[in-house]
């Protein structure tokens, strides 16, 4: 784009940041933090194309400005980690909704073709877990404790290993973003497959209610979070594949940097899904009552955290 058009495109903008700034009301520190990603991201691609221009001078004036005021206005400091997850992070998750929402449906498409291979083919499972699963959930079936595999291990080293094994995950299908959105598309659809499958098998062995209860315990958050690094994962081949009007390496380098602020906030929820799968899991075909309410509230927290609020963020950073 050339410098008077992203000029023109963005002047009207600038202008009411600079008017807001200058008026004597007070302007709330979400409102200014909000103007300052803004200014930062437009200072980026002014920088990245038109080096040593007096539009690169201004943005610099008017971010400074902005700047300035947010600790000049600020009541009360905040932690870095609350700023982060109380503001930051649902932001970004709002500015990502669309590869969010395409990551959701590519994932539940994939459990109904999971689950319906599993109904037309009953070798289907084999296939997908192997062998060496299918044997070993029969054999824990037939002796009465179908999710005995839950308690494989002891649960503190439990915790530790499903963690990180999950934060590999989850690193592995933002990374796959890289080439152009279809890896991590891959990666979601066969996990989609392997959960659609798994079911669907017990639910051939009439284990459903019982499986459904035991896995979604830790598996509401473990599941959500996979599916919310695959849209990062979109998210960032997307903007290499469709930059809009920055350029390529700006539009990725801005993608990248959110995406990875995206997967450093699910792990204090892998921690909490880790400690349910090795705490609680295990004891939930006890008691229907507790499992319940975990799966309800662990429901309840996504569904809030990260589309109502984001939301509701958003209007008022608009605002």
């Amino acid at each position: 784009m050339r410098e008077i058009n992203f000029f023109r495109k963005n002047e009207k903008k600038w202008a009411e940041i600079d008017d807001l700034l200058s008026t004597s009301g007070s302007i709330s520190a979400d409102r200014l933090s909000d103007l300052y990603i803004q200014l930062t991201d437009d200072l980026a691609y002014a920088q990245t194309n038109y080096p040593e221009s007096k539009t690169v001078a201004y943005l610099n004036l008017l971010a400074g400005k902005v700047h300035g005021n947010i600790y000049k206005n600020k009541k009360k400091s905040r932690s870095f980690l609350i700023d982060f997850f109380a503001k930051e992070l649902p932001l970004i998750i709002y500015k990502y909704r669309k590869a969010l929402l395409v990551s959701l449906i590519v994932f539940s498409l994939s459990c109904l073709i999971g689950a319906y291979s599993t109904h037309v083919d009953e070798t289907f499972p084999r296939l997908i877990m192997g062998d060496q699963y299918v044997d070993m959930t029969i054999e824990n079936i037939e002796n009465g404790n179908p999710m005995g595999v839950y308690e494989s291990m002891e649960p503190v080293p439990m915790i530790l290993f499903i963690t990180i094994h999950n934060i590999r995950v989850t690193v592995i299908l933002f990374a796959a973003g890289i080439f152009f959105s279809v890896f991590t598309g891959f990666l979601l659809f066969r996990n989609g497959i392997m959960l659609g499958c798994f079911q669907y098998f017990f639910y051939t062995k009439k284990l459903l209610y019982i499986s459904a209860l035991t896995i979604w315990v830790h598996g509401t958050l473990e599941i959500a979070s996979i599916v919310i690094a695959g849209g990062a994962g979109l998210a960032l081949g997307n903007s290499f594949m469709f930059p809009g009007t920055y350029s390529r390496l700006h539009s990725f380098q801005v993608a990248a940097k959110d995406s990875i602020k995206i997967i450093a906030g699910l792990i204090p929820i892998f921690i909490v899904a880790g400690f349910l799968e090795s705490f609680v899991t295990r004891y939930s075909t006890v008691s229907t009552i507790p499992a319940a309410v975990i799966i309800l509230l662990s429901m309840l927290f996504l569904l809030f955290y990260f589309i109502y609020y984001p939301y509701k963020l958003h209007q008022h950073a608009t605002n």
